[in-house]
């Protein structure tokens, strides 16, 4: 066969070439089926990324995959037991100091002879009376309670143990008409005072108090004890000539420690009080609740009474009970060392 005669194929097979879509009618083919499951197959759509965020100061650091927890311990910074400390001692020292002042004076005031009668002390010390009790009346409160105290005084008004006038400020002097506690009408207020005192010195000091505070108000003053004022000293207050002779009220802060027979003073003021309506106010101080403290204050009584002129440890509720006066009301505060009383004299009872 010759070689010439051969007829030329074209390298290249001429396949049927079928026309360009455009981009714009392109469609998606449908996905074939896979020859192993006749089920379709889901096509999943990748979820948007959120943009990422610029990184913070936090984020720059890593963080250990395993925080080690802090050890536990007391939680008191140093300086507050240093602080604690510092006062524990000091708190420490100064009971001791209070301990040792306390047993010398204990041993002092055993060898002491003190009389019954002390009132004489107060001549001595009326000039420094207001500043020496200021401080401690004020740590209790006792301002207040002699304010509620006084303020039930009305009518003919006799203060009994009248000091250097430390009741003056709540008077209220001139009568007027109002109600009382129980909303019936009364008449209010002071008519007359009259104010008397063991110490001549002391009524000198309530005198000047009383004329700078009411100078338009008359008043009398009169060193005398308490148990043995007359019906004459009575009339000089304002009780007109031929009337019964009868205070409305009468009132004593702090003088049942100083008296030498108080139950009978007592006794005696009752007397003098308005049978009826008239009333006696107590504000008092003396024993207490409890016989810790009660031996605390019979130790050193003797020392007290020597200097200050005071037997702190009497019985009130006794010397009350004693004088046989009727109690209206009673209350007690300061560990029961502080006692108020409002009495009256004894009913007659009727057949």
């Amino acid at each position: 066969m010759n070689v010439h005669q051969l007829r030329r194929v074209p390298l290249v097979a001429k396949w049927p070439v079928t026309p360009c879509r455009r981009a714009s009618t392109k469609t998606p083919r449908p996905p074939k089926p896979s020859p192993k499951s006749s089920k379709p197959v889901a096509i999943k759509r990748r979820q948007a990324t959120p943009p990422r965020q610029p990184p913070t100061l936090q984020s720059t650091q890593p963080e250990s995959p395993k925080a080690e927890t802090p050890k536990q311990g007391h939680g008191i910074p140093p300086r507050a037991l240093t602080f604690l400390g510092i006062s524990a001692l000091t708190i420490s020292t100064y009971c001791g100091y209070l301990y040792a002042s306390y047993t010398r004076e204990v041993s002092k005031a055993q060898t002491l002879d003190v009389p019954r009668d002390v009132s004489d002390r107060y001549n001595t010390t009326a000039a420094t009376f207001d500043a020496d009790v200021e401080l401690s009346e004020k740590a209790m409160g006792l301002g207040k309670k002699r304010r509620d105290l006084v303020r039930q005084a009305h009518g003919n008004v006799l203060e009994v143990s009248c000091g250097t006038g430390r009741n003056l400020p709540f008077y209220e002097l001139g009568e007027r008409r109002g109600t009382d506690a129980d909303g019936r009408a009364a008449v209010l207020g002071c008519r007359s005072v009259t104010f008397v005192d063991l110490s001549p010195q002391m009524v000198a000091i309530t005198k000047e108090k009383f004329e700078k505070l009411y100078p338009a108000f008359p008043a009398v003053f009169k060193a005398c004890d308490a148990g043995a004022v007359s019906p004459s000293d009575l009339q000089r207050s304002g009780v007109k000539n031929g009337e019964p002779v009868y205070f409305d009220t009468i009132v004593q802060t702090m003088g049942l420690c100083s008296m030498p027979d108080p139950a009978a003073t007592l006794r005696h003021l009752g007397s003098v009080t308005e049978p009826k309506g008239g009333r006696i106010l107590l504000l008092e101080h003396g024993r207490s609740y409890y016989d810790w403290l009660n031996r605390i204050l019979d130790n050193l009584a003797p020392a007290h009474a020597d200097r200050h002129g005071c037997w702190w440890n009497r019985d009130i509720g006794e010397i009350v009970r004693e004088s046989g006066l009727e109690i209206v009301e009673e209350k007690r505060w300061h560990l029961g060392t502080t006692w108020r009383y409002v009495l009256r004299p004894k009913q007659a009872q009727k057949p």
